[in-house]
């Protein structure tokens, strides 16, 4: 039996990452900041460190064959920030997956992260990947376009009665489910695949997006298009005008937001029906 070590096993995606390694017939060790508030996981092992302090991490990966990390922040908290998380601590991981022998090491990085060189979350994550490609253990690099919570942002303005788009909303996207995404994963690094872009089956414009959110709602579209030269000056000012752990996830969102974010298409859940589930579910 194959052993795995999954950090950012308490997330959105580690949980699912664990589940899908579990159902392959891996061993699954998750690695987790505090047994007690884990919750359920579909893992053979918990296993507490802090990934931000390589001391805590000794000796973890030892018989592992391979390590999987979802680890980074989306919200700065706790005094940490994307350099600590995003970059350091998933250094740390991989210089312990090093000694231990960890035959492949598997990152979740961000599509386009070359456009985005200026955003300090996306900066971490290449910082990293560039770190990890530099190592003697074989790798893998997922970067997904999105997740389907990440479109959550539509169905909330479709709520409020109109979406608000920057520019002529044909920027395209194929979002991808949780679940999807550790299929595609496990996928990957069982092929030692060493890079994939990907997404969800589906590709949208912005503006099939609002058009959805509003369908979920069973309510008419009202969509209002703003000059794309609003979403240039907010990705400068916003920033500098709000505090970190607003302004830097504003920061990536609103350049994202100027670009397709289209990869290679996977999986079969559909957002339509992560919308209409939502929207029962108010």
């Amino acid at each position: 039996m194959p052993n795995v070590f999954i950090a950012g096993a308490t997330g959105y995606l580690g949980r699912h990452l664990c589940a899908e390694y579990k159902r392959r017939g891996f061993h699954v060790t998750a690695l987790v900041r505090n047994a007690k508030t884990a919750g359920n996981l579909d893992a053979d092992r918990l296993v507490e460190a802090q990934a931000t302090r390589p001391e805590t991490l000794t000796g973890l990966m030892t018989g592992m064959d391979l390590a999987v990390s979802a680890l980074g922040i989306t919200r700065q908290k706790d005094g940490l920030n994307y350099r600590d998380v995003d970059y350091r601590a998933n250094l740390n991981l991989l210089r312990e997956a090093e000694r231990a022998g960890v035959t492949r090491f598997a990152y979740v990085h961000v599509l386009n992260a070359d456009k985005m060189r200026d955003v300090p979350g996306v900066a971490a994550k290449i910082a990293f990947v560039d770190a990890l490609q530099a190592s003697t253990i074989a790798s893998t690099v997922i970067a997904p376009s999105g997740f389907f919570s990440d479109m959550s942002d539509f169905l909330t303005m479709a709520k409020g009665g109109r979406v608000w788009l920057f520019g002529a909303g044909d920027h395209k996207i194929n979002p991808i489910h949780g679940a999807d995404l550790a299929s595609t994963t496990a996928d990957a690094t069982t092929a030692g695949t060493a890079w994939l872009d990907v997404g969800g089956p589906e590709v949208f414009t912005h503006n099939a997006l609002a058009h959805l959110a509003f369908d979920a709602l069973h309510r008419p579209a009202r969509i209002t298009h703003l000059p794309d030269a609003l979403r240039l000056l907010a990705v400068r000012v916003v920033p500098a005008l709000t505090p970190k752990h607003i302004g830097e996830p504003a920061r990536f969102f609103l350049t994202a937001m100027g670009m397709d974010m289209v990869g290679a298409c996977h999986g079969t859940h559909t957002l339509a029906d992560h919308f209409a589930a939502q929207a029962r579910a108010e």
